[in-house]
C-alpha cells in the first residue's frame, strides 16, 4: 500500500507540481491550499506525511504545524522559500521533521520523502516486544507510545526515533554525527542545528528541568548519553 501524502500549498502551481511528481514516484496524494484545511485533513484522513508550506495567508504554516502537533505525530516537511538558519529553526522548533528551500529539484524532494517516511516507519516498528521503563519515562514500543508517569507524551516521528537512539544505547555516549547519521541520514551528518533544536524540543517534553536533564545528558564535547539509573 502506498504512503498517502498530503501537499498544502496556497500556490496552485507547486500543488499541480508535488502531486505530479509523488503520484509519478507511486504516492497517494490529498491537497489543501490553507493551513486550516490540513488540520482537519490530518484529523480525519491520518496521511502518512505531510508536506507544509510556510508562507500562507490566514493560518500559515507554522501556525498549522503546531496545532497538529497538539493532536499528530505525523511526519511533517516544512516548504519554505526562505532558507536562513532562523527560519529553519523555527520550523523545527514547532515540531516539523525536516524542510525543504523553494526552488527545490525533484530529486531533492523525492529523497526527503523517502528519509522521512523511513524514519516514520522505523519508529513504528522498532522494539515492538517490549517496554521500556527509567524513572518516569515509560516507553511501550508495541504501540509506539510514550509516558511520564501516567501522562502520554505527543512525539513526532523523528523526535520518537530519537528518542529510541538513546534507549537502545543507554549507558553509551553518542557523538552528535552519529545521532545525526542514524535519525537523519548520512547527508545530515554536519547539521548541527537539527540536533540541537531536536534535543532541546526532548528535554522540553520529557524533563522536570530541561536545564539539569536526568534523561538525556550533554557529555560536554563528546555528546549525549541517557545515563543508567544509580
Amino acid at each position: 500500500m502506498s504512503a498517502l501524502i498530503l501537499v498544502v500549498d496556497d500556490e496552485p502551481r507547486y500543488v499541480r507540481l508535488m502531486e505530479a511528481n509523488l503520484v509519478s514516484a507511486g504516492y497517494t496524494v490529498l491537497t489543501a491550499n490553507n493551513g486550516q484545511d490540513a488540520i482537519g485533513i490530518v484529523d480525519d484522513q491520518r496521511p502518512n506525511l505531510v508536506l507544509l508550506d510556510v508562507m500562507m495567508p490566514e493560518l500559515d504554516g507554522l501556525q498549522a504545524c503546531e496545532r497538529i502537533r497538539k493532536f499528530s505525530n505525523v511526519p511533517i516537511i516544512m516548504v519554505t522559500a526562505r532558507g536562513d538558519e532562523r527560519d529553519r529553526v523555527r520550523g523545527l522548533d514547532v515540531g516539523a521533521d525536516d524542510y525543504i528551500v523553494k526552488p527545490y529539484s525533484v530529486t531533492e524532494l523525492l529523497a526527503r520523502v523517502r528519509a522521512v517516511l523511513r524514519r516514520a516507519q522505523f519508529s513504528d516498528s522498532a522494539y515492538s516486544q517490549s517496554v521500556f521503563t527509567f524513572g518516569q519515562l515509560r516507553v511501550d514500543f508495541a504501540r509506539a507510545e510514550v509516558f511520564l508517569g501516567d501522562t502520554e507524551i505527543l512525539l513526532s516521528a523523528t523526535e520518537y526515533r530519537l528518542l529510541l537512539q538513546f534507549i537502545h544505547h543507554q549507558g553509551q555516549i553518542l557523538s552528535s554525527e552519529a545521532l545525526l547519521g542514524n535519525v537523519w541520514g548520512e547527508a545530515y551528518r554536519d547539521d548541527k542545528e537539527v540536533l540541537w533544536v531536536s534535543i532541546s524540543r526532548l528535554r522540553q517534553k520529557l524533563e522536570d528541568n530541561p536545564k539539569k536533564p536526568l534523561y538525556i545528558v550533554t557529555r560536554q564535547g563528546l555528546g549525549y548519553t541517557m545515563p543508567y539509573p544509580e
